[in-house]
């Protein structure tokens, strides 16, 4: 039997047509989105929805997101016919080790409130879609539409994607924004970590401010080796 590479048979398509052949030839049945319903999450969920509303689209409730947030994720549910949200939350022991950790291990706080959860929840699955963009921040500028992450194969649709061509989303598609973007939000996490950006600076800027980090880490676990996603 012949081993398809998703990356090399693939990699050169994006947006609608990536994710509809991924979802329904590559790996149907085990595939997931994985989405933080932030400032940008409504032009890769418009997408998904146009190919198959009932994908599962995982959104991890960390303890500490913004109520407009949480107000969102119900508004675009409703707007674009989502009907496989899947809500991860870490578990109570979890939370209860990071209650306040943000203030003095961000890593650690991130590792359990977001990395485990999602590793957990994403063990069924072969294959994740994401909204990771080139353009985030220089730890993205390489990323690929496809890319292997241990056992689980990582789906980029807009990696590509110019600011520009997000803003045009929006308006055709007629999609609401993120009630904090208005506030200068334009990544969004978690509450106490996240900041309006300034004029010129990344969309991630706003994220872990005053520190070097720059990512929470669920991009760069390797599911399914080393326990992750098992």
């Amino acid at each position: 039997m012949t081993v398809i590479d998703p990356r090399a048979a693939y990699g050169a398509l994006e947006g609608r047509e990536l994710i509809e052949v991924m979802a329904r030839d590559v790996f149907p049945g085990r595939i997931a989105v994985t989405s933080s319903f932030g400032a940008e999450s409504a032009v890769l969920l418009d997408l998904v929805a146009q190919v198959d509303p009932d994908l599962p689209v995982i959104f991890l409730d960390t303890g500490e997101l913004f109520d407009e947030t949480l107000a969102y994720r119900y508004q675009l549910e409703r707007k674009l016919g989502l009907t496989n949200v899947v809500v991860v939350r870490p578990t109570d022991e979890d939370l209860k080790a990071a209650q306040d950790l943000w203030r003095t291990d961000a890593d650690r706080c991130c590792e359990l409130r977001k990395v485990w959860p999602l590793a957990r929840a994403v063990a069924p699955y072969g294959a994740l879609i994401d909204g990771r963009k080139r353009g985030h921040s220089l730890e993205r500028q390489t990323i690929s539409t496809v890319e292997q992450a241990g056992l689980v194969t990582k789906i980029s649709p807009l990696a590509n994607w110019s600011e520009d061509a997000i803003e045009t989303a929006f308006k055709l598609r007629g999609l609401p924004r993120h009630p904090l973007v208005e506030q200068g939000y334009r990544s969004i996490g978690c509450w106490p970590c996240t900041r309006p950006t300034k004029p010129g600076e990344p969309a991630r800027a706003g994220r872990w401010v005053g520190s070097a980090k720059s990512e929470c880490g669920i991009h760069t676990l390797n599911f399914g080796t080393d326990g992750a996603g098992i």
